[in-house]
């Protein structure tokens, strides 16, 4: 008998905290629940983002001046303990730091602003390996419908999905890697519309790739490794288009295929 998914193992799965031998279970369950998976999806989303924008802070050193100003007692003030300062001053006191933090909200605001982009930026390249990784785990299993409309019609796939995502899409032909397209499918992305192309080799394996537009604030990104479970993830930003090649291949397997995908993508573009 199958032992019920519980919160608390969905929450130590968004945390790195999970037992290996229940991450099939909760793969199991992500896949046939897809309102756990968006939300639990979205954790994992921020909590990357956020460290992407802040571990460099955190990792700096503190500050020399900083670090002898903290090691200073605290000076009474004038008139010692038992005088406290007189209500002018504190009036003055109050002003000044008021006028300074309105000062203070105007030069910041800029880079709050700016702050927000970097995060938007983060969480939008966190998302893409483990969206593709988990469209991937879902679909590539397939036996009767592992696509939405196959190969022999792809001159009507690759104008559909151009429409629906607004850009002119080009499946990459990977014959000389040993796969043949086989069709590809439109996914739910974060804010609209991504694509799903899929491959698979003469023994059944499959890959796919993942092309999301959705790309606001990126301009472009080498390429980046990720490993999602038993999914092995390759990633770029070109540009607002983002691609993830995923599949159950070793990483210097999957690195020789997304170097191909790269090339053919690339001068399209």
């Amino acid at each position: 008998m199958n032992t019920p998914v519980t919160e608390a193992e969905l929450q130590a799965w968004v945390d790195g905290r999970l037992p290996p031998a229940r991450r099939g279970a909760v793969v199991a369950h992500l896949a046939l629940h897809p309102a756990d998976a968006a939300r639990l999806q979205a954790y994992r989303d921020h909590d990357a983002a956020l460290r992407a924008l802040y571990q460099p802070l955190l990792e700096q050193p503190v500050p020399p001046a900083m670090s002898a100003r903290l090691m200073v007692p605290a000076r009474q003030p004038a008139g010692g303990p038992g005088h406290p300062w007189p209500p002018a001053w504190r009036a003055a006191a109050m002003l000044a730091l008021t006028l300074s933090a309105g000062a203070a909200g105007w030069l910041l605001h800029g880079a709050a602003d700016h702050a927000a982009d970097r995060l938007a930026d983060a969480a939008s390249l966190a998302a893409l390996p483990r969206r593709a990784a988990l469209a991937h785990v879902v679909y590539a299993p397939e036996v009767r419908h592992p696509v939405e409309v196959g190969a022999d019609q792809q001159a009507h796939l690759v104008a559909w999905l151009s429409k629906r995502l607004g850009a002119q899409l080009k499946p990459p032909q990977l014959a000389a890697h040993g796969y043949a397209l086989e069709g590809g499918r439109l996914l739910p992305g974060q804010s609209g519309p991504v694509a799903q192309f899929m491959y698979r080799d003469a023994g059944g394996a499959r890959l796919t790739l993942y092309v999301s537009t959705e790309q606001s604030h990126n301009k472009e990104t080498g390429f980046r490794f990720a490993q999602e479970g038993q999914v092995s993830v390759f990633y770029w930003i070109d540009g607002r288009f983002g691609y993830a090649l995923s599949g159950n291949l070793d990483k210097a397997a999957l690195a020789t295929v997304a170097n191909a995908v790269y090339a053919q993508l690339e001068p399209a573009l």
